[in-house]
Formats: structure tokens, sequence, C-alpha cells
């Protein structure tokens, strides 16, 4: 049986694959520097895990896989090498995953997780068991991977240090394209490159999806030919292969239409559907995993309940408390657009409610290249807390985010580093309706939990 040992197993991406693995009846070793809840279900699940790093493990197993944030000094990755042990990247090593079965990728600056979780959902319910990975716990079925008995395999596939060319998919998905990690693609024409190259990695006999809505897929498809494949669009635009239309949100759920029209074909209207989730982002994602489905033979209209019935992943607007009036939200949110589109459908679902913004930038890098985005997409909020820097992968940090508060008109922002402090400002000016977003892509829950405790003590308080 071989053993593969994962640097960085706590990650979302990392972990889905441990998970997997184990699956799969794999020896399964891994190392992390923090411990968090994917590294404790790992560990769970059979996983042998230590806190730090430990050489020893790594010159022990047959394959090593490092995330992209493991650098080529770490301590494991040497001892690994000087064993003679191959070390993978996650783009190295996925063609292993995936060999055998029929691959759907979806990848996109925005977007993918949701539309992975959708497509995972219709075809579980219809009984297709695929196996899949993705970087969030799909609510339905309470994991982020599986190793499935179906045909299929979907993942999402994502472009940071270009994992996404380590696949060969089937259908390839593209949500859209905006400009995103300037610490690993140094210019927009650089980050547009590297989907292009995705695409052409579509098989042969293959369909490559893509909206039709978004303008850098637009700027992408003006010099862009399919090969041996087919090119597919979505979307509210005219022309699409699978348009939307009638998509109406009754202040609860979206309802809304798709049709198709293929080259050569007549119009075929494939069914009404009902999404119970708020945000116009979210019609075009829903439609993405109905198209997909299309493609793969599967009536659409079968997937009306399943869809009807999502429950979405974790960390894509979850909401982890509701009471006495007061909701908290956490989001992954930490792209400007990503922002502005997540405030936008919290405020479309709950209109009447003072909407608090909490968020963490992730990386210097980007939150420095588009601190003025920031500040727009910060705007929406009624008040605005910005704590400091993720680092994530990075070391330097130089910027100061309290820069973008400064931005942000109508003295409704404030810079706060200390989650205590700020957890203590906003139970003290808490409304009653009020809505809080936490948007992080990582201590965000930690953030959320001080909050619901400080709220149900101050409960408490009252009470006595």
């Amino acid at each position: 049986m071989q053993r593969i040992h994962l640097i960085g197993i706590g990650g979302t991406g990392i972990s889905a694959i441990a998970l997997l693995l184990l699956e799969q009846g794999y020896q399964v070793t891994g190392s992390d520097i923090a411990d968090s809840a994917y590294f404790r279900e790992v560990t769970r699940r059979g996983a042998n895990t230590v806190l730090g790093h430990d050489p020893a493990l790594a010159a022990q197993a047959n394959v090593v896989v490092r995330s992209s944030a493991i650098k080529d000094t770490d301590p494991e990755v040497q001892a690994a090498q000087a064993a003679g042990i191959p070390v993978l990247k996650r783009a190295d090593f996925l063609p292993r995953l995936t060999a055998g079965k029929q691959t759907i990728a979806v990848t996109g600056s925005h977007g993918k997780t949701t539309t992975t979780a959708i497509i995972v959902s219709l075809m579980d319910s219809l009984a297709f068991d695929p196996s899949f990975i993705l970087g969030a716990e799909i609510k339905d079925l309470h994991t982020n991977a599986r190793a499935g008995s179906g045909p299929h395999f979907v993942i999402e596939a994502d472009e940071y240090d270009y994992m996404f060319l380590g696949l060969n998919p089937t259908v390839s998905v593209v949500t859209n394209i905006e400009y995103d990690h300037p610490d690993c693609f140094p210019t927009p024409e650089s980050y547009l490159e590297a989907f292009r190259q995705f695409l052409l990695r579509t098989q042969p006999g293959g369909t490559a999806l893509l909206c039709a809505d978004d303008p850098g897929v637009v700027k992408l498809l003006e010099s862009f030919e399919a090969q041996n494949f087919s090119l597919r669009t979505y979307g509210t635009s005219y022309g699409c292969h699978y348009l939307i239309a009638s998509a109406e949100w009754n202040g609860a759920k979206y309802a809304f239409a798709l049709s198709r029209q293929l080259p050569g074909e007549e119009p075929r209207n494939l069914g009404s559907f009902i999404l119970p989730m708020p945000g116009s982002h979210n019609v075009n994602n829903a439609a993405a995993a109905l198209a997909v489905m299309d493609i793969l033979g599967i009536p659409p209209a079968r997937c009306a309940e399943a869809l009807a019935s999502f429950k979405g992943s974790e960390r894509r607007m979850e909401v982890v408390f509701e009471q006495n009036g007061i909701v908290i939200i956490n989001d992954y949110g930490h792209h400007p657009t990503q922002i502005a589109a997540t405030l936008a459908a919290v405020r479309q679902r709950y209109p009447q409610k003072k909407l608090w913004a909490i968020w963490e930038p992730h990386t210097y890098s980007r939150t420095e290249m588009f601190q003025d985005s920031y500040a727009r997409s910060l705007q929406e909020a009624d008040e605005v807390i910005i704590t400091c820097v993720y680092a994530a992968r990075e070391a330097d940090q130089s910027f100061n985010p309290a820069r973008i508060a400064e931005r942000i008109p109508g003295s409704k922002a404030r810079y706060q580093p200390d989650f205590d402090t700020l957890t203590d400002y906003v139970c003290e000016n808490l409304s009653g309706e009020d809505v809080i977003v936490v948007l992080s892509a990582g201590k965000g829950p930690q953030i959320s939990t001080l909050l619901q405790a400080c709220i149900l003590n101050q409960k408490k308080e009252e009470q006595a």
C-alpha cells in the first residue's frame, strides 16, 4: 500500500485530497503549522498527522504532495528530496487522482466553489455517485471530498499556482475571469493566458462552457478558437447557448427559466427552476451547473427538486447565527468583486437590517493592488470594520489596510486589528436588527465565534 505524505494537510485543497485518498485505501500522513477543522477531520478519518514539521514522516512516504504555500526550503520538502522521494505540487498529482474518470473541472475568479457544489449535489441526488474535490464542505453532503463509484470526477479547479493545468477535463467550466493573485500572476495578461491554457486542455470531443456575461470571458473569446472540442456559453446575454430568462427574487428564493439553443437546432426550454439563495451571480452559478447536466446527457428538469433544496456550501454566505433579530454570516469573499456581490446579495435577503461588513484582508499583495476597489466594494455596508491582513503565504507585511478604511466615505469605516476590541465595538453598537457579514479567507470563523459569544453573554446580562 502506498503511503502519501501531504504538507499543508489542514488547508482546504490538500485536506480534500487527503480525504479522497483515505477513502481509496491509501496510507496518509500529513503536517500543518496550524490547527483547523479540516486538520481535525482528516485526523479523525485516519490520517497520521502532526502539527509543525516532521521530516521523518516525509522521508518514509512513497510520494509527497505539498500545498502552494509550501516553499522549497521547507524541512519536510528537503527531507523527502534528500531521500529521493518525489515531491509534487497539486498540479502534478491531480492526474493520478482523476485517472480513469470523466473530469468536470470548474474554474473562475469567483463562484467556482458554489458552482462545483451545485454540480456535485445535483449528480448525487440522481445517484451518479461522483468523485469530487472542492474547497469547502457541501452542506447537503457534509464533506468537501469523496471517492465515488461513478464515472465522473467533479473538481474545483484553482488557478493559483497554475493548479488547474494539471487537469484534462471532459467538461471545462469557466465562471468568470478577473485579475487576481498578483503574487502568482504578475500581469492581467498572464492571468488571462493561464485560463486560455486551461481551456486548451479540454479533452478531444469534450466541451468548454463559459459565462458570456463576464467581460473577462468575452475578452478571452475574442481571440480563442476551440480546437477539437465544443465551445458553449451560458448567461443572460443574447446569443448564449444556455440562456437564463425571467429570473425573479421573491424575498427568499430565485425563480428562473433556462433554455438551450445550439447551432443548427431549434430553441428548447430546459425547465423552470428555484434557487434558495440570494444574489444574481448565484443564478448564473446554478445555470452553469444545469448546463453541465445537459452536456452530460442528463435532463436538467430532473435536477429541479435537488436545486430547490440546495443548502449551499461552507463559508459561502453561510448563516452561522440567527437570534433576536441579529444574523451573522460567514463568507469566504476576499476579492473586491466577491465582496461587492456578497454584500449586495445580503442586502437583497435582509433589506431592512443594518448591514455590518467585517473584512479580514487576504495577502498583502492583493490588498495593496486592489485597495481602491476594496474601498468601493465595502461602501454597500452601513458599518465597516477592517482587520489586520491575513498574510497566508506572504512574508511582506509593509501595507497597512488602515489606508482603505480612510478612503471609505461617510466615517463609517474603521481599522481594528484586535479581534477582542472589534468584538466589543460591534456588540456595543448593535441596533437589534443587524446582519453582520464576516468576509475572510482566513480567521473569519474565529471572529464569528467571538461575536456569537459576546452577543449571547450580552443577552444573558440583560435578562439577569
